[in-house]
């Protein structure tokens, strides 16, 4: 009862002081100013873990579809199945994954890094029994749908921790937004970095196509035929490759980027201290269904993932046909690894323009001019008449709009954890499941598209090594690489105006925040002295 009784005359005492001139208080404010600066090595520490994920993911939506069909040579059918159940597994374990990481004990390394550092081994063995072709036939589909599946499993236990990581690296919403952009950059790298292995190895050795009637191919290999109707340039099909060396060359790409990617989680690991959450207890454990219920009752949540969701399914539709598009609509069977790397080439160099533009402009108008600048080049694309020259012009200039696809969802996420922590000041320890779903909703979607999609190839006639393809294709790939992701980054602008945190609503956030984070800090030192006076 003495206690209490001096703990309460100590706390009206204390109401009646000067904090800010309190040495504790600005001790103590100055100890968490300073904890929550971030120095260069450590945002590039973090930036480097989010590669991983973008090599991996590249090479798969840019080559798998093109590597089923014409290498392991399966039936575009089932292609479709690999590709539609592989991507909507890959959905379903991300608010599984979220859930059971926000339920992990804390240790001595944090709560995020650990479920980084035990999958990435298990990850890339299986990434790389995907680009392995097994020899036999019979159970080909159960294969690769096995270590596809599998995979996406290891990678999400890597990248919903990643992605949440974002939220304990700093409590300072200038340092996480700066932080971000550094990721989105290394990220955006990484995709170059996928696209450049995947793509000029594989390249070198492009799988020989099978001749249809009436092609008429030189002995020294140039295809001089009519592709599609139309004269088309010149593509080399070289006689001295065989599918076997193809199939070798897609299994070196696949261990280098595997190397890469055990030495991004190391330097991830080591580079990288993930603080601990607030010293307020963290809200009760719930179910996946709380959870779930949870997010989708945060309104600005909602209407952000839903203007995403269709804006990232047509980037992820254009980014699954590109290489088809490249090879039998355009002609260019030697030069589509070149051109996709034009593309993310141009989305790297403009990342920190997109960054400055939305710390100058807001977040919002950034959506607005980076989403729809992307529109013109992919009609340009389809319109013109096949030119290499003309290919890569448009090529770089789409590159532009993929940058601000990158970064803002990422950028802008976080906003919305903020917004929901101001108005749910109790609840806490929820941020991997808002970053989980909203993976979830994207993944899902384009599992869909990319099933719908070669499953449209399918039906229009597509013929497994062709060097040359029906007009029924031709009409279906520039459907999948303009008309489609247009009609879908329009829905997505139009959902978007709804969504409400434009620039005042997210500085008075930010200040609720500190003020929170303040008065916490006051507690923190109050009772420190109280037991010191005890």
């Amino acid at each position: 009862m003495a206690k209490g009784e001096g703990a309460e005359q100590y706390s009206n005492t204390s109401l009646l002081t000067n904090k800010p001139v309190n040495p504790d208080v600005v001790k103590l404010a100055g100890k968490r100013e300073q904890c929550n600066r971030l120095s260069i090595c450590n945002k590039l520490c973090y930036a480097v873990g989010g590669a991983p994920y973008q090599i991996t993911g590249c090479a798969l939506g840019f080559f798998l579809q093109i590597y089923l069909l014409d290498v392991a040579q399966l039936d575009p059918f089932y292609a479709s199945i690999i590709l539609f159940v592989g991507r909507a597994w890959d959905a379903v374990t991300d608010p599984i994954i979220g859930f059971l990481v926000s339920r992990s004990p804390w240790t001595r390394f944090g709560r995020m890094l650990p479920w980084i550092l035990f999958s990435t081994p298990l990850a890339v063995g299986s990434y790389f029994l995907i680009w392995y072709v097994p020899p036999f036939e019979d159970g080909k589909v159960i294969w690769y749908l096995v270590f596809y599946c599998l995979f996406q499993t290891l990678q999400t236990c890597f990248h919903v921790p990643y992605s949440a990581l974002t939220m304990f690296i700093s409590e300072d919403q200038k340092e996480r937004d700066s932080a971000t952009a550094y990721r989105m950059t290394v990220e955006v790298l990484g995709t170059v970095i996928g696209t450049a292995i995947q793509g000029q190895i594989v390249g070198m050795a492009n799988a020989p196509c099978i001749l249809a009637p009436g092609d008429n191919v030189t002995a020294e290999g140039l295809n001089s035929s009519l592709l599609l109707g139309q004269e088309v340039n010149a593509t080399v099909i070289s006689p001295d490759i065989t599918l076997d060396q193809t199939k070798t060359a897609y299994m070196i790409a696949s261990g280098a980027i595997c190397s890469i990617y055990v030495l991004c989680a190391v330097v991830l690991f080591l580079g990288v201290k993930e603080r601990k959450e607030s010293s307020r207890p963290r809200s009760e454990l719930m179910s996946f269904w709380e959870g779930i219920r949870l997010v989708m009752g945060h309104g600005p949540y909602v209407k952000l993932v839903m203007g995403f969701l269709f804006t990232s399914l047509a980037f992820m539709l254009l980014e699954g046909n590109f290489a088809l598009f490249c090879c039998y609509t355009l002609g260019f069977r030697n030069d589509f690894q070149n051109i996709l790397l034009v593309i993310m080439l141009a989305a790297m160099l403009t990342i920190p323009f997109w960054q400055w533009f939305l710390t100058k402009f807001g977040k919002k108008t950034a959506v607005y001019i980076g989403t729809s600048s992307v529109i013109p080049f992919m009609i340009l694309v389809v319109c013109v008449k096949s030119n290499l020259i003309v290919t890569y012009t448009v090529s770089f200039a789409a590159g532009v709009g993929v940058a601000a696809a990158f970064l803002l969802p990422w950028s802008m996420l976080p906003d919305v954890v903020d917004d929901f922590q101001v108005r749910n000041p109790h609840s806490q320890g929820h941020e991997a499941i808002f970053y989980s779903f909203y993976v979830f909703f994207t993944k899902f979607a384009s599992g869909i598209s990319l099933g719908i999609s070669t499953l449209s190839l399918d039906f229009a006639g597509y013929m497994t090594r062709g060097c040359t393809q029906p007009e029924n294709v031709d009409i279906t790939l520039k459907v999948l690489v303009s008309a489609a992701p247009i009609g879908l980054i329009l829905i997505g602008l139009v959902l978007f105006r709804s969504y409400p945190i434009d620039e005042e609503r997210r500085q008075g956030n930010r200040k609720l925040l500190q003020e929170q984070r303040e008065n916490e800090a006051d507690s923190e030192t109050d009772s420190t002295a109280l037991t010191n006076m005890v």
